[in-house]
């Protein structure tokens, strides 16, 4: 099993690295306020209330005092305060006061989702302490200097929230070597060349105007939608061929049936006001379970229907924070590839491997080959069901995780209280770590909404019920999908597949002849008629990542050819029209690359 990242050694590399940071801020601006700082994925973060905004210059004298620091090699020294100590130790600290307020209140650090009440602990090296759980190298001098970078600043809102006031934020990474630390850096080159709001916009595949309707919304311009309905209809007949049932379901439902599946007690900060119609309210729905949970009621079932796999492609709804809505992968409105099986106890494990091995299929078939898995359990208080249910819920989900060999994680007591889960990530092209699928048991729902099915024995049994989420979203899944391939869609995936270049005004015809051909061979292809030269011609058709740039001229029309190129500058010559045709065809089939 692979190392939790919360529990590797580049955690406490970088979560130290962030408290010498936050050193080096305070001593630099003695007024400063501090907010919250903890590592991320690829590095760390703290925010700050500073009386000025921060310059390139600062970051660099910043980065030169934390050298200092990590030379002095202190000690991270761990202590447990009363909420009174803490107040006394941060006063002064408006947003530390706000957070240990919180933590006395149950809250967790943005005040609003309920966690256990928790001891407050300190960090403290040097002159610098902060509220901290840890856990953190043990001394400054663990921190390799030459390994520690300040990456940029940017603007956060206090605990994400566009009401409270803007913080600075200052984005630091840190590594065991310095050797890592330039890799990351070129990884970063290579990330920011594939970031999806850039080619998005250079290739017309999508757009967000929050003036115009707001943030968080996407519109699919024609290239981006018609690459989304390839994709959707390549998925949704792949479920019909493994035994899915696709189904509608509505945008609103009335509150009633939010407070039956337990949303408006646990999910209704993230859910949009209710709407009155007809002196009734009615909400935006912000997942589509309790629909399919209505259809799989809606009828009598019998112990041979089971198992029942219902899919689909549902529009929901949900509000997330101005301050962290992000391009195709954070949005307040998503296209959900959701699926809910009903199945019976004997069935789980064989379920579970199905739907696992069914998620790894859809995946590989978009080009993902690197997968890793988390599997969380049982929390430790509120969980719904039977503990042996649990235990044997988890356990099927370690067994079917162990046939398939991806490398997993087990995150104990990190399951919702409704059952345990699968998160299913992939690696992308440039080694970057994305969460798609989720597989998740549910023991809340069933009784919630008192589903049964009739056994063999006559009697009424409770069936388990499993959420998959397999894309996880449309939009970002299509935001990692062109990051991943950098915009360079695969043939099959590509909005246009072959650019036909005719090299003067006399041999548009023939190129028109050609575009029909192709046409009606299942191509999709265009003719760039401008007046441009020929260079220019395969130069924009670069630039918009098509696959083949076909040139035309006296010689092709001679032999009834095209000239073919690659968007790689690879020049493949000229090529029989017909046997032009064979190979994109064949690269259509096999969802390949050039």
């Amino acid at each position: 099993m692979a190392v939790k990242y919360e529990e590797s050694e580049l955690y406490k590399i970088r979560h130290s690295a962030a408290h010498v940071m936050a050193q080096a801020v305070l001593e630099m601006f003695p007024d400063g306020k501090i907010a919250i700082g903890p590592p991320i994925e690829d590095g760390f973060y703290y925010d700050f209330d500073l009386p000025r905004p921060l310059t390139p210059e600062d970051l660099e004298a910043l980065e030169r005092r934390m050298r200092e620091i990590i030379g002095g090699d202190y000690e991270f020294a761990r202590r447990e305060l009363s909420a009174d100590e803490a107040q006394e130790l941060f006063a002064g600290q408006d947003y530390k006061l706000e957070l240990i307020e919180g933590l006395e209140e149950g809250l967790d650090e943005y005040g609003m989702s309920k966690v256990e009440k928790p001891v407050i602990t300190t960090y403290r090296h040097d002159a610098f302490e902060d509220l901290c759980r840890g856990p953190h190298v043990e001394r400054t001098g663990q921190l390799n200097p030459d390994a520690v970078k300040l990456m940029h600043v940017s603007g956060a809102y206090w605990r994400g929230d566009e009401r409270n006031p803007m913080l600075q934020r200052i984005y630091g990474t840190a590594w065991e070597t310095s050797e890592q630390l330039e890799e990351y850096q070129a990884r970063l080159a290579e990330a920011e060349k594939r970031d999806h709001r850039k080619l998005g916009a250079q290739l017309d595949l999508f757009s967000v105007q929050p003036e115009q309707m707001g943030a968080g919304l996407i519109l699919w311009h024609p290239k981006g939608g018609l690459i989304r309905y390839i994709a959707e209809n390549f998925c949704m007949e792949e479920h019909l061929a493994h035994g899915y049932d696709l189904v509608y379901s509505p945008h609103i439902g009335k509150s009633t049936l939010w407070e039956t599946s337990g949303h408006l007690e646990f999910f209704e900060e993230y859910m949009y006001a209710p709407m009155d119609i007809d002196g009734q309210e009615y909400y935006l729905k912000p997942m589509n379970c309790p629909f399919h949970i209505l259809m799989y009621n809606n009828s009598l079932r019998s112990y041979r229907d089971l198992p029942v796999r219902l899919a689909e492609w549902g529009t929901v709804y949900r509000y997330e924070r101005g301050g962290v809505l992000h391009g195709l992968l954070r949005v307040r409105g998503f296209t959900q590839d959701d699926a809910h099986h009903f199945c019976r106890a004997d069935q789980m494990p064989e379920e579970i491997d199905f739907t696992l091995n069914f998620c790894l299929h859809i995946l590989r078939s978009f080009g993902f080959t690197e997968f890793n898995a988390y599997l969380s359990t049982r929390p430790e208080e509120k969980a719904a069901g039977d503990p042996a249910l649990w235990r044997d819920a988890e356990a099927a989900l370690e067994a079917a995780l162990k046939r398939t060999d991806i490398p997993y994680v087990i995150d104990e007591g990190g399951g919702a209280f409704y059952g345990p889960k699968i998160d299913l990530k992939i690696n992308d092209a440039i080694g970057r770590e994305w969460q798609l699928s989720t597989i998740q048991f549910d023991f809340n729902l069933p009784e919630r909404f008192d589903l049964t099915y009739v056994g063999e024995d006559g009697q009424e049994h409770r069936p388990f019920m499993i959420h998959r989420a397999l894309l996880g979203s449309m939009e970002r899944f299509f935001g990692v999908l062109i990051e991943h391939f950098g915009g360079a869609f695969p043939v099959w995936l590509a909005p246009v597949q072959a650019m036909l270049i005719p090299i003067a005004d006399r041999h548009v015809a023939y190129a028109e002849g050609v575009a029909d051909r192709l046409g009606e061979a299942g191509l999709r292809v265009e003719v760039d008629e401008s007046s441009d030269r020929m260079g220019n011609k395969i130069r924009k058709a670069q630039e918009q990542k098509i696959p083949y740039m076909l040139v035309v001229g006296d010689k092709e029309i001679e032999a009834e050819a095209v000239a073919v190129r690659l968007r790689t500058n690879e020049n493949l010559g000229p090529k029989p029209v017909d046997e032009f045709i064979s190979i994109a065809q064949a690269a259509v089939a096999e969802k390949r690359d050039l």
